[in-house]
């Protein structure tokens, strides 16, 4: 018999006391409990993200120091992770012979739990290992109990959303103990209390449970703890709910017909800002580059979902390396990566099979994770690894030492009406990140890097950018087809080989001639012409504020000018631009500091405290 060890109370702010009725372990921890000290074999059902496996890994480090919790994600296993016959040489006769090598994580060495997650998302293949292991702890030659192994558990979800696979046979059913589970079994509350210690969330928790089971099957604890952890940041809370197939979550009621009611997404959310004493913003300043450094800083899994081309990877290796002092991240491109290049098993002399991990998840020293195309996947094995990594923080069960952020980058299922070959996922894969973005081409700063890279030619393709097309124009016109643009240029070929090509010998219906002739030193008024001729400029914007306090056609032109320029080149004119702005109306002049990113609100305010009194 094994007997739990008994936990001492923690208090916290929102539970100084024990709450009232508390047995000291959830439904389902005492479930555990009991499968182990009966011998039999768990099998446990519930939803996404109330906790199942947390709480095994929580409750068996606390109740069972001396056991190990062998956790194997089912839904990523094939048939030789768990049990595989190799040609070994023979200790007395030295002859080749075939011998079960078997997962080195089932001989850990000292008593274990084992784990089965989303056994029911595994291959058939696979599906008569785990049946063997559930029925008899067995697994081919091996009895698991001679292994260790104290406790067998099988977790997962019925929803046919998470999977198509159900068992009907009864003489596998008629081996195991079932319990069905909802967020009131697992004790998700403690746990989300004690991880934010210092801030009292009863509120919050009266909230949650006041609203239907519709919707608090859709804001599971999973998601509140995401919400929870942004709202602790400054950002919006609605980074905290998922995207499912390129779209954030909506909560709403199904109504009788089955449709979907009234969003109340903005309603709840703001709610759980109110009770937290928190704003919530609708948008905030430089959102990649912040959520990327809070990743760093609190170990998180971001989604970042953006259009093609608009210099999201770049940025978000950008901000990685500065943030781990100038090392790389660690990049996967997933149409690319097989599962090889990940991990794989390799049979050991002493009779195992051991998960040896790529050589850059064993490397000394913090690091973080780039999965970019994370939408697209070279199969499905590969786009299951990613689950347990994601959510774990493991691969094959080996933690990865010093892993301190991930961030998985996409694209939307549709950009400019055209359906991009995109994978779809489901709410189990998209609630594993911990903040999920949509990402606009003006979130990244690639303009300053064009203008840095390529000077004055990107500075007059920009200004074309800004204000000779449409917004339907620019959304073709990505930063990376500005790009091809410049080089097309200083090569002296012509533009239009550098603009998305649609087949047919259709181009992106933009026109270039605008460019071209911008290109060819027609007279514009740029940022550049207005410094040239600043005296000029200040002689009719003085005119225009004579005329009205609210300026004229050439306060508005100046501003326009201004209002879009990057922030090297309002540097690179400070002078011009402190003249002219000290001759604009103040509610233009004020436009300059609302929703900006923090460097273009230091630049403005050192202007502002230049201008003449």
């Amino acid at each position: 018999m094994t007997t739990p060890r008994t936990v001492p109370w923690r208090p916290d702010a929102t539970y100084p006391r024990p709450p009232e009725g508390w047995t000291g372990v959830s439904r389902l921890a005492s479930f555990i409990d009991a499968m182990i000290d009966m011998g039999q074999t768990g099998q446990v059902f519930g939803g996404h993200g109330v906790g199942k496996t947390a709480t095994f890994f929580s409750h068996v480090a606390e109740a069972y120091p001396d056991a190990e919790l062998v956790f194997v994600p089912a839904a990523n296993l094939t048939p030789d992770d768990l049990l595989v016959n190799a040609p070994v040489r023979d200790g007395r006769t030295g002859e080749l012979v075939l011998r079960q090598l078997v997962m080195d994580r089932l001989r850990p060495g000292k008593p274990f739990v084992l784990l089965i997650d989303d056994s029911l998302q595994a291959g058939e293949s696979v599906q008569s290992q785990l049946m063997q292991i559930a029925c008899n702890w067995t697994l081919g030659g091996y009895d698991l109990r001679a292994l260790g192994c104290i406790g067998v558990f099988l977790t997962d979800n019925e929803s046919l959303n998470e999977t198509a696979a159900r068992r009907g046979d009864l003489a596998i059913l008629d081996r195991m103990v079932t319990i069905r589970i909802t967020a009131n079994d697992t004790a998700w509350r403690l746990k989300l209390a004690a991880k934010y210690r210092d801030r009292d969330l009863g509120g919050v928790f009266s909230l949650w449970a006041s609203l239907s089971s519709a919707l608090r099957e859709l804001l599971s604890p999973r998601t509140l703890d995401h919400i929870i952890a942004n709202a602790q940041e400054g950002f919006p809370l609605s980074w905290g709910l998922p995207l499912v197939n390129g779209e954030r979550l909506r909560l709403s009621e199904p109504l009788p017909d089955g449709r979907p009611g009234p969003n109340r997404t903005q309603e709840i959310l703001d709610r759980i800002a109110h009770e937290l004493g928190v704003p919530n913003p609708a948008r905030i300043a430089d959102p990649v580059r912040r959520v990327v450094r809070a990743a760093l800083r609190n170990r998180w899994t971001v989604l970042l979902q953006g259009p093609p081309g608009c210099g999201k990877t770049e940025l978000v290796r950008q901000t990685v390396r500065e943030g781990l002092d100038g090392r790389e991240p660690l990049y996967f491109s997933l149409p690319v990566t097989n599962v090889e290049d990940l991990c794989a098993p390799i049979p050991t002399p002493d009779g195992s099979l051991e998960n040896l991990l790529a050589a850059v998840f064993t490397d000394a020293g913090p690091k973080a994770i780039v999965w970019d195309e994370y939408n697209r996947p070279k199969d499905r094995a590969a786009f299951a690894k990613l689950m347990e990594i994601t959510q774990e923080w493991s691969l094959a069960g080996r933690p990865i030492d010093g892993l301190r952020a991930q961030i998985a980058v996409q694209n939307p299922p549709y950009h400019l009406g055209r359906k991009l070959l995109v994978a779809r996922n489901n709410i189990a894969q998209a609630t594993r990140f911990t903040a999920s973005l949509t990402v606009e081409p003006g979130d990244i700063p690639a303009n300053e890097w064009l203008i840095e890279k390529y000077g004055a030619v990107a500075e007059t393709v920009l200004e074309w950018w800004k204000h000779d097309i449409d917004e339907d124009g620019r959304a073709w016109i990505t930063k990376r087809t500005i790009e091809r643009l410049i080089k097309l240029h200083q090569r002296g070929l012509p533009l239009e080989m550098g603009m998305v090509y649609l087949g047919d010998g259709e181009y992106a219906p933009v026109q270039l001639t605008s460019l071209v002739e911008r290109l060819n030193d027609r007279p514009v008024t740029g940022l550049r012409e207005l410094a040239r001729q600043v005296d000029a400029w200040e002689r009719r914007l003085r005119r225009a504020a004579d005329r009205s306090s609210e300026g004229g056609d050439d306060s508005d032109v100046v501003h326009q000018i201004i209002a879009n320029a990057e922030l090297s080149q309002l540097k690179k004119h400070r002078r011009a631009v402190t003249r002219l702005v000290a001759l604009l109306p103040p509610k233009l002049r004020s436009t300059y500091l609302v929703g900006a990113p923090e460097p273009y609100q230091r630049f403005w305010i050192e202007v502002f405290a230049a201008l003449p009194r």
